[in-house]
């Protein structure tokens, strides 16, 4: 009996019908007018095929199978199908441009089967999570509080499938943490289990261990988002990558640090909305918000803001910047990095060959009227940044100082002589910021001891004393486990607390002298300028924050106070 092996047979049907169809493909591209692409034949680029999730692709018939900056290469089966066009204005609010093409399945299925190159994390062009409008909106409508967070977060974790459940987590994390409104998310393996907290109003808030495994696959996905190289675990790294919220999308700026038992990963959120505050929102009093308004419209000179890392000098200095901008006018910033982007504004960055004393002198080189550097931590920095005061330059800055007066010895010690900082620096202010009662379920208090005596000391010679208001030992605190609207922690959103010291000839002439801090306060008590911890006084008797909150952030030295009362005496 002859048997006839048919194998031969059947690939020569199957290349007549794969033919058949790449000629279907090519005679309906010049019937719906675009262009044919047989996707068998091209490299497939996995950084576009991420930017649409391999179960939607397949379900549209699509594929895209090429990215060049932002442009997108997009595969169809059918041009007319809903689904496809749906997935191209999606694209778009992305801001791509998409250049469609007719293909075959066979095409689609040699796209699709370069999904198993790639991972299964939602992440985007530069590392961009695509959180959908649905999600978010669910995330924003359910996630109110800690435990909201926490449910989700357990739901998750029973998940199946680790790759599905990593890219979900990581999504739940993010995503509670821009309903709630976060600054920080640290992952921080330690001996037994791994901790994750999120930064909430400044204050560090426990909110999940998870095991090791997991942390592992998270760290490999965090790190794959974030530009940072897999294989080293003994080294600082740095990253970033976007998630994406429908109208705006929030950088993630990533760090991790080798620890004793894995790396320390913080993710910082870094929300554009955070950033568009205007001056009247930053809470400063009518006196004090004159007085930056008066200073910072001045045509040169320098302004100074100092505090400690998170104490809101970015914010501030870019709400200045906001304020005195008009088309007439030239705006130069030098940053490290670039934190958020100011519409009409020119922003530089500080990069490993690009220095701030080489960017500033750079900067001045472009005719700017206005320049804000980031930081002034050398003295060569220093001198230029003075000089271009000194040379009709408007100049904002920041300086790693406790307070206002510590920013003259500091200026001294970086070699700036004191003749010329009374012609350079118009203001020097330093700030803190400090959380707010949530209005729906602060409760009052009274002051006692201590505290009573504290404030009675410091309101018997603060300045200004007719505009504190009268409400006698009564003040406000935080309620235990605080209400559905602040999280249950009793505080919600944040404040700044300001002092500021201008250059006139009385700061002048103490300046010759080798003075201590004390002594700048004494020769600046005239201004009228309330200390920090008598701005933070002023708004405990207001009821924006407590008595408590206050004590958490700023020290308040007695014998300072005692001291500035006998200067007013005097």
């Amino acid at each position: 009996m002859i048997q006839f092996d048919d194998t031969e047979q059947k690939r020569k049907l199957s290349e007549l019908y794969e033919q058949e169809e790449e000629q279907l493909a090519k005679i309906l591209s010049r019937k719906y007018g675009i262009e044919y692409v047989d996707l068998t034949r091209v490299a497939i680029d996995t950084d576009a095929l991420r930017l649409i999730p391999e179960q939607e692709a397949r379900k549209a018939e699509i594929a895209a199978f090429r990215k060049a900056g932002k442009k997108v290469f997009l595969a169809m089966r059918s041009p007319m199908r809903s689904d496809s066009l749906k997935w191209i204005e999606q694209l778009k609010r992305l801001g791509y441009t998409v250049r469609p093409f007719m293909v075959s399945v066979a095409s689609l299925k040699h796209a699709w089967n370069n999904y198993k190159d790639i991972s299964n994390a939602s992440a985007m062009d530069a590392g961009i999570i695509n959180l959908s409008r649905e999600e978010l909106l669910n995330l924003k409508e359910n996630i109110h509080s800690l435990q909201d967070l926490l449910d989700y977060i357990q739901e998750v974790l029973k998940m199946s499938g680790k790759s599905h459940q990593i890219s979900r987590l990581l999504e739940v994390f993010l995503g509670g943490g821009l309903a709630l409104k976060v600054s920080d998310i640290h992952i921080e393996p330690e001996e037994e289990f791994v901790r994750v907290r999120y930064r909430m109003d400044g204050v560090l808030t426990n909110i999940v261990k998870i095991d090791f495994d997991t942390y592992k696959l998270l760290l490999s996905r965090i790190k794959l988002l974030s530009g940072m190289k897999l294989n080293v675990q003994n080294q600082a790294q740095d990253g970033r990558f976007s998630v994406n919220v429908g109208d705006r999308d929030i950088e993630i700026r990533s760090s991790s640090i080798p620890g004793a038992y894995g790396e320390t990963v913080v993710m910082r959120l870094l929300d554009p909305a955070t950033i568009g505050l205007s001056l009247h929102e930053l809470g400063f009093d009518d006196f004090t918000l004159n007085l930056f308004k008066e200073q910072i419209s001045k045509p040169n000179g320098m302004i100074l803001n100092t505090g400690p890392t998170g104490s809101g000098k970015t914010t501030t200095l870019y709400a200045f910047l906001k304020y005195i901008f008009r088309p007439e006018i030239k705006i130069i910033t030098l940053e490290n990095p670039i934190e958020y982007h100011l519409e009409g504004i020119v922003q530089t960055q500080i990069t490993k060959n690009y220095s701030f004393a080489q960017g500033l002198r750079a900067i001045l080189r472009q005719d700017p009227d206005v320049i804000m550097v980031g930081e002034i931590r050398d003295p060569e920095v220093a001198e230029v940044a003075v000089h271009a005061a000194l040379t009709g330059h408007l100049v904002f800055s920041t300086l790693h100082t406790n307070n206002a007066a510590g920013t003259f010895p500091r200026l001294l010690d970086l070699g700036a002589r004191p003749e010329v900082l009374a012609s350079s620096l118009n203001i020097t202010m330093a700030q803190r910021l400090v959380r707010k009662l949530c209005p729906y379920c602060k409760v009052e208090a009274q002051l006692l001891g201590d505290d009573k005596r504290l404030v009675d000391l410091i309101l018997e010679h603060i300045p200004r004393k007719d505009e504190v208001p009268k409400s006698g030992n009564t003040v406000f605190k935080a309620k235990d486990n605080g209400c559905s609207k602040c999280g249950n922690t009793g505080y919600k959103g944040r404040v700044a607390l300001v002092e500021a010291i201008v250059m006139d000839s009385k700061v002048e002439q103490i300046l010759r002298d080798n003075p201590t801090e004390l002594d700048i306060w004494k020769a600046s008590r005239h201004q009228k300028i309330r200390r920090m911890y008598e701005d933070g006084v002023v708004k405990v008797l207001q009821g924006v924050t407590s008595m408590e909150e206050l004590k958490r952030v700023v020290e308040i030295d007695e014998d300072e106070v005692v001291a500035l009362a006998e200067g007013a005496r005097e």
